[in-house]
């Protein structure tokens, strides 16, 4: 099991003791990461999630959201159509060439096929690891310049004990940060302690948790803010992960690309946003950490894969890799328009996009035969999932 060590705190006095050679030797103090018994299960689950050529399909839309999914297509936000669409999905067949794990939202974690399949064992039979959503959503976070905190600690424990019974074998917790609010230091460390957390709690329960502190594309600033945020985002969530006693080969993360906010005049090329995105994943991730599994976050279908291909043109300590949503999505939604016809093109659709991020994942993508659908940017100003 892998070891974190931390350093004690000593006073000046103490410190020159230590010093003496009429001292007794004094050893550092060890404190063992808290996945305890699952530490070997986590590490697997883990690699097997950021295998090569596979990434994420994040359908954990909460049932608010999905209804806007299922409205855009002419549809009404009901338990049929949305286990409908999430069986579309999910019975794909070859989807797990290039998917090595779906995150789901609870209401999907429970539900089977109209032939009686369980989702679960859908994903199984493809070698697709299934994933839960645990956080319990946004909220304003006193105290700060109208920004947010993630709630859903409380009972989180008995929740992921749950969804490891009915087969989940990772979880994810989505926190934001706004650059356009500051950030300010309290919302910062609000959002790492709270993901810090749900990691450690997550892990004592045998579920991989993904570390997602998204910074929203809002705002009109140019990519060096967004570095500059990211940097000392991410660092304060490593500080936090470490103080829990996280195990770093036992989690995933999802972070923003790094590039310029969506209102900015500029748009970055993707050769720019790979390098100031690696900048800082090596300044601030462990290479322990087996997988960086990206969020589109808004971009075009298109953006989202160049620029993970730009991010995997050289090797790079992690897997480079993505969880998407919208921009693996999209197209499938427009193909379905909730029409039973129309289920085997919504999943070539489907198909085409998972193979073009794999082929990224690898930096094999060229962009060739792409879509007009498939360049058309998604960003929503205030998203919320």
């Amino acid at each position: 099991m892998a070891m974190l060590t931390a350093k004690l705190s000593c006073s000046p006095a103490a410190t020159a003791s230590l010093g003496r050679r009429s001292g007794p030797a004094r050893r550092a103090a060890v404190v063992r990461a808290s996945a305890g018994s699952y530490a070997d299960e986590l590490v697997s689950t883990a690699k097997t999630v950021a295998s090569p050529g596979r990434g994420i399909l994040a359908i954990d839309e909460s049932n608010a959201t999905c209804g806007k999914r299922l409205a855009s297509i002419g549809l009404d936000n009901t338990e049929v159509n949305r286990q409908a669409y999430r069986q579309l999905l999910l019975t794909t067949a070859g989807l797990g060439e290039y998917i090595s794990g779906a995150i789901m939202f609870e209401e999907t974690l429970y539900q089977s096929t109209t032939d009686g399949k369980t989702f679960v064992d859908c994903l199984k039979d493809q070698n697709i690891m299934p994933g839960i959503k645990v956080d319990k959503g946004l909220v304003p976070l006193p105290g700060s310049n109208n920004e947010s905190w993630c709630q859903g600690l409380d009972g989180l424990a008995s929740r992921c004990a749950e969804y490891y019974k009915q087969g989940a074998r990772f979880a994810k917790w989505r926190t934001v940060v706004s650059i356009p609010c500051g950030p300010t230091a309290l919302a910062v460390k609000e959002a790492a302690w709270g993901l810090a957390r749900y990691a450690a709690i997550a892990q004592d329960n045998g579920l991989v948790p993904i570390v997602e502190p998204e910074i929203l594309l809002d705002g009109d600033h140019g990519i060096e803010r967004t570095l500059e945020v990211a940097e000392k985002v991410w660092s304060e969530v490593f500080f936090y992960l470490a103080e829990n006693n996280v195990l770093f080969e036992g989690i995933l993360l999802k972070p923003s690309m790094v590039t310029p906010g969506a209102e900015h005049k500029e748009k970055a090329s993707a050769e720019a946003i790979a390098h100031d995105t690696l900048t800082m994943l090596r300044r601030r991730v462990p290479p322990a950490v087996p997988g960086i599994m990206f969020l589109s976050g808004g971009q075009s279908e298109l953006e989202a894969t160049m620029n993970l291909n730009a991010m995997n043109q050289s090797a790079n300590p992690w897997h480079v890799s993505f969880s998407y949503a919208r921009a693996l999505q999209n197209s499938v939604l427009k193909t379905w328009q909730g029409r039973p016809e129309n289920i085997e093109a919504a999943q070539k659709a489907l198909l085409v996009r998972a193979k073009a991020n794999s082929l990224a994942q690898l930096g094999s993508y060229t962009g060739e035969g792409e879509s007009d659908e498939a360049k058309k940017g998604m960003f929503q100003k205030g998203y919320t999932y």
